[in-house]
């Protein structure tokens, strides 16, 4: 009897053990793994049946190691496709997928296999379009009203000792004001007509101090004038993501770029993919497209728009990538270690190269 018990106690305790362990995946079980998908390219793509990408480049390397049979299954956008993870309705996903603090709320994700950035696309603007646009700017107005009135400034310190004493060169009232303006902004640009010149020590004096001056604020006042032809795009570059409130901004539904403008309280139109993004921009002189910038440089090199759409250098956050799993998956300790070693090999630094 006290055998039969004993028996029965040891069994108890290795049956506990058992199933006080992770559960195995109903797909490990069946001897596959469901891989979900959405088209994202470069990292995935799909022609003439043939799945290829960055992304699944990644997995085959991680699965020469571990040897398991998986099937793909594809999602019509990023939203079902997280979706579909979070409600386990796939193993995992090796999309691109970004990871974000209300993600990781619904998710579990690997180590990540990519580094990105969050990126600003707009609409090349033509030259002409450009240059009436900064000729009509502020800086350019401002400029130019600060330097005549500096000109009529001295030519009416001018004409006031003048006036008496040289009214041939420098008459009286409005008339003689406007020949002081005239010989200031000549003594300025020193061309020299030689029409008009104070003959009184006060004017020959406050036309010394000009002279000098001149040098100096024509030198300045020119640079800035410049400047305000020239920098105004730089300046209408995004900094910031409080800078996009100027501006109708597009981004793509479900994508880690709406979180961002959400937290910010961004107001954005919301397209299913980039390819759809870059086509409203094309349309609209102020829109701008936020969405990962791996993505978008790959459209604008495929469809060859470098001449319409440009992507600011300054991004607005760093991205990283990493394979998406259902809450507590007992997959990730599995994957991760093969997937580090993956990234440090030979293989994977030169498919980086071949998509950058």
């Amino acid at each position: 009897m006290k055998l039969y018990l004993r028996s029965l106690v040891i069994f108890l305790i290795f049956t506990a053990q058992i199933f006080a362990q992770d559960p195995i995946p109903e797909t490990l079980v069946k001897g596959k793994l469901i891989i979900g998908l959405t088209e994202t390219p470069p990292f995935v793509m799909e022609e003439k049946g043939k799945i290829f990408g960055l992304s699944i480049s990644s997995w085959e390397l991680v699965n020469e190691e571990m040897g398991m049979e998986y099937e793909y299954i594809f999602y019509p956008s990023l939203v079902e496709l997280l979706a579909a993870v979070e409600r386990a309705e796939v193993d995992l996903s090796i999309n691109p997928v970004t990871v974000t603090r209300r993600r990781m709320e619904r998710m579990d994700f690997s180590q990540p296999y990519f580094i990105s950035h969050t990126a600003v696309a707009k609409k090349n603007e033509t030259m002409i379009w450009t240059y009436l646009a900064n000729i009509l700017s502020w800086n350019f107005i401002s400029a130019i009203l600060i330097l005549l009135g500096i000109i009529f400034l001295f030519g009416f310190l001018v004409w006031i000792f003048e006036r008496k004493k040289n009214k041939e060169e420098f008459g009286s009232g409005i008339k003689g004001i406007f020949q002081g303006f005239w010989w200031s902004a000549v003594t300025m640009t020193t061309v020299g007509y030689g029409d008009k010149s104070p003959i009184t020590l006060g004017g020959r004096f406050i036309g010394l101090i000009w002279m000098f001056m001149a040098i100096i604020m024509i030198s300045s006042l020119t640079a800035g004038i410049a400047s305000s032809l020239t920098v105004q795009n730089i300046s209408d570059e995004i900094v910031s993501v409080q800078d996009l409130n100027r501006f109708e901004v597009i981004t793509v539904t479900g994508s880690s770029a709406l979180e961002l403008l959400d937290q910010y309280n961004i107001q954005s139109e919301e397209v299913a993919n980039a390819k759809e993004g870059i086509a409203m921009i094309r349309e609209k002189d102020q829109a701008l497209f936020i969405y990962d910038e791996p993505i978008l440089k790959y459209h604008i090199d495929n469809e060859e728009l470098q001449d319409e759409v440009q992507i600011l250098q300054h991004t607005l956050k760093r991205d990283y990538y990493s394979y998406s799993f259902p809450k507590n998956s007992p997959l990730i300790e599995q994957i991760d270690p093969v997937l580090i070693a993956a990234l440090k090999s030979m293989e994977w630094n030169n498919l980086i190269r071949e998509y950058k």
